[in-house]
């Protein structure tokens, strides 16, 4: 059995190996990005204008594809509305960001097969 000196001083790996533990455990753990923070903000008020305005559409596909389409401004602009709920400024602005051509490419692709399915 180790006493608690021999521990201490047993060739000193065995208190580097200890001494990394906390860092590996953080190191493990993700910190979500401003940027995933913004974009998680703007899905949820975008998920808000598609069930209300867009019945029977695949959500999620939906909102990836809107989102994915959006620019910063517009992300940062809905992401802002997630905490007072979307105005009709915000329903424009997913309407436009659903007319741009890569976005009904998009929902043609991953929002309309699922409903198919």
């Amino acid at each position: 059995m180790l006493h608690r000196k021999d521990w201490l001083s047993a060739d000193g790996c065995t208190m580097k190996a200890l001494a990394i533990l906390p860092v590996l455990a953080l190191s493990a753990c993700v910190v979500p990005t401003t940027q995933d923070i913004t974009r998680n903000a703007a899905k949820s008020t975008v998920n808000r204008v598609v069930v209300s305005r867009f019945p029977g559409l695949p959500v999620e596909p939906s909102i990836n594809c809107i989102v994915d389409n959006a620019t910063q401004g517009e992300i940062l602009g809905l992401a802002s509305d997630s905490v007072t709920g979307p105005t009709e400024a915000t329903i424009q602005t997913v309407f436009s960001i659903i007319r741009r051509p890569a976005t009904v490419q998009c929902l043609a692709t991953r929002g309309v097969p699922a409903l198919l399915n």
